[in-house]
C-alpha cells in the first residue's frame, strides 16, 4: 500500500491525484492511527500511523494510493479507542451496529446541472420531512420514506405549483437513547447524508439524483441545517460549502443563534446560495389575525409589504415545530400525550381556535368553519409579498391530531397520510388555484419594494390601506377588518384590491374609485368558489361576509 505525506486541508478524506487523503485533528500528545477494512471485515486489514512530527498545529494527515483501497472502509483509532471521522462522506453500519466510513470516489454525471437561482420574489417553497412525506403506506410510491421517494412525488409537486422544497435535516443525525429521533436535531455526522433515507447502498448518489431530478422540474432544494451546540463554527461554513458544491444545493435554513451567520453572509463561494433563518414573527401576527385578535391590524399591514430577500426568511404559518394547519383550526391545546412527557412538551400556546369544538366532531357548522379558516390561512400567507412557505400536507387537511412536537414520532402520527388527498381534493384545488393567482399577478409578488409611494407620478400609491372607508386606515384596536389596493405598472400588473374580514360579522367595504374605463371584478374569495371573474354590480363598495377574504381585480 503506496503512502505518502499528504496534506492538512480539506478535513476528512478526499481524493487527489490517484491518492486518497486522510486529515483529521487530534490533541497534542494522543497516538492515532488510520484504520483500513475490507468492506465488512471484522478486522482492519492495514493499521497505519499518523505522525504527529508531521502535523500541522493539531491535524495530522496522510494519503494512500486511490487503486489500493477504493470501496474500503476505515475509522480512526485514538489513544486506543475507534472513532468514526466526524468529516465522514459516507457511513457504513456494521453488524454489530457499529459504524464506519466508506471510501467512495465514484464520479457522478450531473449532465451540466447547476443550483437554479430562483429570485426569492418567485419562489413557492414547501416544507417536507424526507422519511415523513412517503413513508405512509397511501403514499402509494415504490419507495417510501427515501430521496427517491420524494423523486416519484415530483409531478405532484409541480402540479401544486411550488418551485422549492425545504427539507428537515438529512444529514447522518444520531439516534437519542432517550426517544426516537425523528425530526434530526441533535448531534450528527453532517457531512454524510441519511443512509434510512436511501433506498440503496450509495446514499449521496441518491441524494444527488434527487436533487437533480428537482432541477430537472424548476424545483429548488434547500436544506434546514440545525447543527448541534458542540459543532464548531467552521465546520459548519464547511458543510455548507461542500453540500453547494457536492450536491449542488441551492440553499440552507440556519439556526442564527448557532451558525456564524456574519462568517456565512461573507463567504464568496456561498454569495448566490439562498441563506435563510426562521423568524416566528409572521406567523404569530398572522395566526392572531386569523383567529380574531384584537389591535393586529398594523402588524398584518407591516407583514403584507415585507420581501424575504431582504428578511432572508420564508413566510409560515405553520411548521413542523407546532400545529400543522387543520390542527391550527381544530385545537385550542395541544396533545402530546404519546410522547411521554405528560404533555409538558411543546409549544403551551399556539395562537390556535378550535371553531368551537375541541379536536373530532360532526358538527357541521364548525366543520364549515374550520374549511374556511384554512382557505383564509393560506390566502393571508400567500398574498402577502414575502416568499411563502407551505408546510407539507397542509393542502390536504393532514393532522397530527393535536401534536404539536412530533420530534419522537417516527410512526403514522408524523407521517404524511395522503388518504387525506382524495378527501380533501377540494382544498388542493383551491390551494393550487391561490398558488397559480399568485404567479398570475406580478404586483402580489413584486421585485420591487413596495413603498406606499406614487412612484409612477399616476396619483395612486404602489400600496395603500383602507378600512370600510376608503383611504382610510383601521385606526381601532378593535377593527379586524382591512383593505389592501395595489397599483401595478401598465396593462399586465392592473389594479388589485383585497378585502380582509376577520371579524364575526359582516362589514361593508368602500371600493377605491378607479381610472376611466375600469371596472371592478370579483375574482377570488375564501367563502366561495369562483369558477369565473365576476363584475361587481356597485363599484362604490361591497359587503364581505364574516371571517371572509375577497379579492377584486381592475380591468
Amino acid at each position: 500500500m503506496r503512502e505518502k505525506k499528504g496534506h492538512p486541508l480539506p478535513l476528512g478524506v478526499t481524493e487527489n491525484n490517484g491518492y486518497v487523503n486522510f486529515s483529521v485533528a487530534v490533541e497534542q500528545g494522543k497516538r492515532c492511527f488510520l484504520l483500513i477494512y475490507e468492506k465488512g471485515a471484522k478486522l482492519p486489514c492495514q493499521r497505519i500511523e499518523f505522525l504527529e512530527k508531521d502535523a500541522v498545529g493539531e491535524v495530522r494527515f496522510l494519503a494512500l494510493q486511490k487503486s489500493t483501497i477504493e470501496n474500503c472502509e476505515y475509522n480512526y483509532e485514538i489513544e486506543g479507542k475507534v472513532v468514526t471521522d466526524p468529516y465522514v462522506k459516507e457511513l457504513v453500519l456494521q453488524a454489530d451496529g457499529s459504524e464506519r466510513g466508506r471510501i467512495s470516489m465514484e464520479a457522478y454525471d450531473w449532465e451540466e446541472d447547476t443550483p437554479l437561482e430562483i429570485p426569492y420574489h418567485e419562489v413557492i417553497a414547501y416544507s417536507l420531512h424526507v422519511r415523513g412525506f412517503t413513508k405512509h403506506s397511501s403514499s402509494k410510491v415504490k419507495k417510501r420514506g427515501t430521496f427517491a421517494g420524494v423523486m416519484e412525488k415530483i409531478p405532484y409537486l409541480k402540479e401544486l405549483g411550488v418551485n422549492q422544497i425545504q427539507c428537515m435535516p438529512v444529514y447522518d443525525f444520531l439516534d437519542n437513547k432517550k426517544y426516537t429521533n425523528y425530526w434530526g436535531y441533535g448531534d450528527a455526522y453532517c457531512f454524510a447524508p441519511k443512509r434510512l433515507y436511501a433506498s440503496q447502498e450509495n446514499t449521496g448518489k441518491e441524494l444527488k439524483d434527487m436533487v437533480k431530478a428537482c432541477h430537472r422540474a424548476g424545483i429548488e432544494v434547500v436544506l434546514n441545517l440545525p447543527f448541534s451546540e458542540h459543532i464548531m463554527p467552521q465546520m459548519m461554513e464547511e458543510c455548507l460549502r461542500y453540500y453547494v458544491l457536492e450536491y449542488h444545493i441551492d440553499g440552507f435554513v440556519l439556526n442564527p443563534v448557532l451558525a456564524p451567520m456574519e462568517a456565512i453572509l461573507a463567504d464568496p463561494l456561498l454569495k448566490r446560495t439562498k441563506i435563510l433563518q426562521n423568524k416566528e414573527d409572521f406567523q404569530i401576527t398572522m395566526r392572531r389575525f386569523l383567529k380574531g385578535d384584537e389591535g393586529m391590524v398594523p402588524g398584518v399591514m407591516w407583514w403584507l409589504k415585507q420581501q424575504s430577500k431582504e428578511q432572508r426568511s420564508c413566510n409560515y404559518i405553520t411548521s413542523h415545530n407546532g400545529f400543522t394547519l387543520a390542527d391550527l383550526v381544530s385545537y385550542d391545546g395541544k396533545h402530546n400525550e404519546a410522547n411521554g412527557e405528560n404533555n409538558q412538551d411543546g409549544p403551551d400556546y399556539n395562537y390556535s381556535w378550535n371553531c368551537g369544538a375541541e379536536g373530532a366532531t360532526r358538527r357541521k357548522a364548525v366543520l364549515e368553519l374550520r374549511k374556511k379558516q384554512m382557505r383564509n390561512a393560506f390566502f393571508l400567507l400567500l398574498m402577502a409579498q414575502g416568499t411563502p412557505c407551505l408546510l407539507a400536507g397542509d393542502e390536504f387537511a393532514n393532522s397530527q391530531k393535536g401534536n404539536n412536537n412530533v420530534y419522537c414520532q417516527d410512526n403514522e402520527t408524523a407521517w404524511l397520510n395522503w388518504k387525506q388527498l382524495e378527501k380533501e381534493k377540494e382544498l388542493f384545488d383551491y390551494v393550487r388555484n391561490l398558488i397559480a393567482l399568485r404567479k398570475r399577478l406580478p404586483i402580489l409578488h413584486s421585485e420591487k419594494p413596495l413603498l406606499g409611494r406614487d412612484e409612477m407620478s399616476c396619483g395612486v400609491p404602489d400600496v395603500s390601506y383602507h378600512g370600510e372607508s376608503a383611504w382610510q386606515i383601521p385606526q381601532n384596536v378593535a377593527s379586524r377588518q382591512l383593505g389592501v389596493y395595489y397599483h401595478g405598472e401598465g396593462e399586465s400588473e392592473g389594479d388589485c384590491f383585497i378585502a380582509y374580514n376577520m371579524h364575526w360579522t359582516e362589514h361593508k367595504f368602500a371600493l377605491p374609485a378607479l381610472s376611466k374605463g375600469k371596472r371592478w371584478y370579483r375574482v377570488f374569495s375564501t367563502e366561495e368558489e369562483l369558477k369565473e371573474e365576476m363584475l361587481v354590480e356597485n363599484q362604490k363598495e361591497t359587503v364581505v361576509n364574516e371571517r371572509t377574504i375577497i379579492m377584486f381585480l381592475g380591468r
